[in-house]
């Protein structure tokens, strides 16, 4: 499974504060970093993801007087999971984990800016219908298959994923370049979605 040039790496939301010391820290997820370095370097075609909110989101907690943090509210596009505050737009715990080293990335989607909507995947926003213009720059690059890493396995990276299949792409989740959540059994069924869209599941070693 070596990477082709019409392959793509999406390295999602590797980000200080879903790395340990983080707002919202995935259970080792610095881990990724190397991995994801070693990766990357084997693709000519590298996209990075970047949660960018801004104060007040209404996917915090803070947002909504009486809820707490992993609990649930209905907004207007259907139940969303409330968030402790984090990856606040030019903060330091939104800024790419420093270890982070793919300077050859062309293109950063910042996600979540939408101060009414989530944004998990990176290609549509959360309400399912905002679209962030990814899948037409991969078709547009000659991209066919994208290989997914990054955090976290249950809510970004499995959404990103499963979204690009919906848009026409194979789609490949590194296992080992990537960290859960598991709120509620969650990466269970993240895996499982995932299987049921045609996602594909390896480890970095299939990569040779």
């Amino acid at each position: 499974m070596s990477p082709r040039p019409t392959d793509a790496l999406i390295v999602v939301d590797v980000q200080n504060d879903f790395c340990p010391g983080g707002a919202l820290a995935v259970a080792d997820g610095d881990a990724v970093v190397p991995v994801v370095n070693a990766l990357a370097r084997r693709f000519a075609n590298v996209v990075l993801t970047q949660d960018w909110h801004p104060a007040g989101h209404a996917s915090f907690a803070s947002a909504h007087p009486g809820k707490a943090p992993f609990e649930t509210t209905e907004l207007a596009y259907g139940t969303q999971v409330l968030w402790p505050d984090h990856c606040v737009q030019g903060t330091p715990g939104a800024e790419l984990h420093a270890g982070l080293e793919v300077p050859h990335a062309q293109l950063v989607i910042r996600k979540g800016w939408n101060a009414g909507v989530d944004s998990y995947s990176a290609f549509r926003e959360a309400d399912r219908a905002t679209r962030t213009g990814l899948a037409g720059y991969l078709r547009e690059r000659g991209v066919e298959r994208v290989f997914v890493v990054g955090l976290a396995t249950d809510y970004c990276v499995g959404w990103t994923a499963i979204d690009a299949r919906a848009a026409g792409f194979a789609a490949v989740v590194i296992e080992d370049a990537c960290r859960g959540i598991d709120l509620g059994g969650s990466l269970a069924r993240a895996w499982a979605d995932m299987a049921a869209a045609g996602v594909e599941r390896v480890t970095s070693a299939a990569l040779g």
